[in-house]
Formats: structure tokens, C-alpha cells, sequence
């Protein structure tokens, strides 16, 4: 009689472990499997997902009945084998002693290790199966948990904790992590990070980091004789060309060159005059500095347009936008046979060592040797100079920002030209 009464506990510690088994894993599955993926399920119409996204939306409810559930199976476990070995040998130190260590272990390796690991490995597959169960057990048990809650929500109040717990993550943040993640895991191509890490720097980028620059603006003046005008206009490598009066500063409009070219293969420049050119200029589209990428991109697209004149807070001309500059900066340079090809401004010299002018911009320097030198206070790689060295540097000047070395190797008046840039020997060493 004895010897089935022990054995009916055996069998029931089993049972027991089982069930520590189940939820062990169930949490582990419930929390590693991702938002995104749960979504994407859920938009493809699968029940099971839909019941993920539920108990996730519960998540301190889940979370405590789990380890509520779990944590009382394992000591009824620990309380039947403490049972068992008395039964068996008796009241015995070393017996407990013994009856104690198989049990601990036998938890910790199939109770939580096992199904944990199980579940890491699966996450997908282990939570779709089990979130029906966990549901039940979470309606059986909230008059449990409910109180729990109650309790840990009065001791973090107590601990001034709860605000801080309320803390909700960026979500740029955590898709620039997975990006760089799945990078550094090789899942992800470098042009690939970068073109996706472009796309959430839109609305931190202004239009002035990326703009041409007024000094590299073909501009043209209105006041020209008009056979002067089609000899620019017909050399020009641009589709769009500004137009002003009086000064560069005061754009009248731009001018779509292949309007113009319409009428000269229409009627020939003989019969063309300032008044027909002007009929040609549409109105110029004036934007803030300030502009975000995002908010121009968007601009863009609504209003069906590809060019933009740049102004600042008083209204002077600072450069000129387009539509490509935007799309550049999320895919890289598109170069054309009249482009000037990025990979034409950065020159390797040897190893880790570089040619560079100094209208190169940083983030196409960052992109281009996969560097990290910072774009937030300088758009060029000689404005960053400037920026780091609060001077104006001399040719032949040497400068160490940001674990680079910089030579200064040509400069005109306040401008650099080119500049030689190489890492630090300790950075380029293993």
C-alpha cells in the first residue's frame, strides 16, 4: 500500500514537471517572438496569431499568471518529492539531502533550460501553439493574479518606480538595432543598412544638409542677350535651370529646358525673345532651410513638382533642392555620364588612407568607407573641419578629431579644397 502511494506521487511529480515544462517554454515563446512578426500573421488572417496578439496586448496579466502557475507547480514538486523521500528512506539527513538536489536539478534542466531553450529556437511555432492554453489559464487564475498585481503595483508606487516602467522605446530605435543586427549577422547587405538607416534619418535631416549649395548653382542671368541665354541653356548638363534679375539673389523663375528646346526646333532661335523665355519660367517654389527631408519628400509629391529654391529666415537664396537629392540620399549617389561620381571625390592613397575634397559630403564619405565621422554639425567634410577646429585651417595644417587624422592639402582663400584623411593606428590595428 505504501509502495503505490509513493508511486502515485512519483507519477504526479512528473505530471507536475510537465506542466512547469509547458509554461516555462509558453514564456519564453510568448515574449521573444516579434511585434512585427505577430502583425504580419495577424494581417494574413491566421486565429492563432490573433490570440498571440491578445495575450500581448495583456502582457503584465500573462507574464503573472505564467509565473504564478509556474512557480506554484514547482513547489508542490518539491513538496510531493520531499514526501517520496521520506517515505522511502526515511527521515534521514543525507535522504532529504539527496531528494532536495535531484529535484533542483531536474527542475532547472527540464523545467526551465529545456523547454526555455526549445522555445528560443521555435518562438514562432511555440507560441501559436500555446496561446490558446495560456488564455485559459489566465481567465482560471486572474482572481490570483489580479491580486498579485495589486500588490507588486502598491510596492513599485511605494519604490517610485512606475513611472520610469511606464517608459515607452523609440521606435526608430529599435528598428535601427534590428537593422545593424542583422547586419553585423551578414542577413543584411551593407547598401542594403544603408539605405534603410537613410529612410528613418529623413525627418532628422534638413533640406539645407543636402541642398546644392548657392556657390554650385548654375544660375542664369535674365538680363543676357537672348542668343546668350540658348548658347547656356543648350551647353547646361541640367534639365532645370534657375533664372534671376538685378541679382542672383532675386530668382524670377526656372526654366524646363526641353520647353525651350521645343520652340527653337519649332521656330528657331531667330524669332525668340526675353518675353517668350519669360512665358517659358514657371514660378519659382521658395522653402525654408529648416525643412525636414520627410516633410519635403512628401511636399514633392503633392504638389507633382522636382525642384525647390532653398532660402534662409531672411529670405536669401542658400541653394536649390530636387526631387533626386532626396531619393540620393535613401539609395546613394545616381550618377549619369555629366554626373560627378562620388567615388571620383575619395581617392584611396593606400590603406586607410584617402584623398578627399573638401565638398565631399560626410555622409557620403560615412557610406562610401563605412566610417563614422559625425554629419550633425557639418554637411561637407571641410565644414566639419572648420566646425572641429573652431578656425579657418591653413594648408598643410594637420588636425585628430573623432579617432581621424586630417592633412590639409589644398586650400583656396577661406575654402578647402582637398584634405588627406587617415585612421588612427590604434583604431586600424585588430
Amino acid at each position: 500500500m505504501i509502495e503505490s502511494t509513493w508511486m502515485l506521487e512519483v507519477g504526479a511529480i512528473v505530471v507536475l514537471l510537465l506542466i512547469s515544462f509547458f509554461f516555462s517554454g509558453s514564456e519564453t515563446a510568448l515574449t521573444a517572438l516579434s511585434r512585427a512578426r505577430i502583425y504580419k500573421l495577424v494581417t494574413e488572417g491566421n486565429r492563432r496569431a490573433k490570440q498571440v496578439e491578445a495575450l500581448r496586448e495583456r502582457k503584465d496579466e500573462m507574464i503573472s499568471t505564467i509565473l504564478l502557475a509556474n512557480n506554484l507547480v514547482n513547489t508542490v514538486a518539491a513538496s510531493l518529492t520531499t514526501a517520496v523521500t521520506i517515505e522511502v528512506f526515511g527521515q534521514e539527513s543525507y535522504a532529504l539531502a539527496i531528494g532536495t538536489f535531484i529535484i533542483a536539478l531536474t527542475i532547472i534542466i527540464f523545467s526551465e533550460i529545456l523547454p526555455k531553450t526549445i522555445a528560443l529556437r521555435h518562438a514562432e511555432t511555440v507560441a501559436l501553439y500555446v496561446a490558446g492554453p495560456i488564455g485559459v489559464a489566465i481567465t482560471v487564475l486572474s482572481p490570483f493574479t489580479r491580486s498579485v498585481q495589486w500588490v507588486i503595483r502598491g510596492l513599485l508606487r511605494g519604490l517610485r518606480l512606475q513611472e520610469e516602467s511606464a517608459a515607452q522605446v523609440d521606435a526608430a530605435d529599435v528598428i535601427r538595432g534590428t537593422i545593424e543586427l542583422h547586419h553585423r549577422e551578414g542577413d543584411v547587405v551593407k547598401h542594403e543598412r544603408d539605405m534603410l538607416g537613410s529612410i528613418l534619418d529623413l525627418a532628422d535631416l534638413d533640406v539645407s544638409d543636402v541642398m546644392i549649395h548657392r556657390k554650385h548653382i548654375e544660375m542664369i542671368d535674365f538680363a543676357l542677350p537672348v542668343e546668350d541665354i540658348v548658347a547656356r541653356v543648350t551647353r547646361s548638363t541640367h534639365s532645370r535651370l534657375p533664372f534671376w534679375k538685378e541679382n542672383p539673389d532675386n530668382i524670377i523663375g526656372i526654366l524646363h529646358v526641353k520647353d525651350l528646346l521645343r520652340i527653337l526646333g519649332a521656330k528657331g532661335q531667330a524669332g525668340l525673345s526675353h518675353a517668350q523665355i519669360e512665358r517659358l519660367l514657371t514660378k519659382p517654389w521658395f522653402i525654408p532651410e529648416t525643412t525636414t527631408l520627410r516633410e519635403q519628400l512628401i511636399a514633392f509629391r503633392l504638389r507633382r513638382r522636382h525642384f525647390g529654391v532653398v532660402v534662409d529666415e531672411y529670405g536669401v537664396l542658400m541653394g536649390i533642392i530636387t526631387l533626386e537629392d532626396i531619393i540620393e540620399e535613401i539609395v546613394g549617389e545616381i550618377d549619369d555620364e555629366h554626373d560627378r561620381v562620388v567615388g571620383a571625390e575619395i581617392i584611396a592613397l593606400g590603406e586607410g588612407v584617402y584623398r578627399v575634397t573638401g565638398t565631399t559630403s560626410v555622409r557620403d564619405l560615412n557610406r562610401h568607407l563605412d566610417w563614422s565621422l559625425p554629419d550633425e554639425d557639418a554637411s561637407t567634410v571641410g565644414g566639419l573641419i572648420i566646425h572641429a577646429a573652431r578656425a579657418i585651417p591653413e594648408q598643410g595644417a594637420e588636425f585628430s578629431f573623432f579617432g581621424y587624422r586630417f592633412y590639409i592639402e589644398e586650400k583656396r582663400a577661406n575654402q578647402i579644397l582637398s584634405l588627406r584623411i587617415s585612421k588612427h593606428a590604434e583604431e586600424g590595428e585588430g
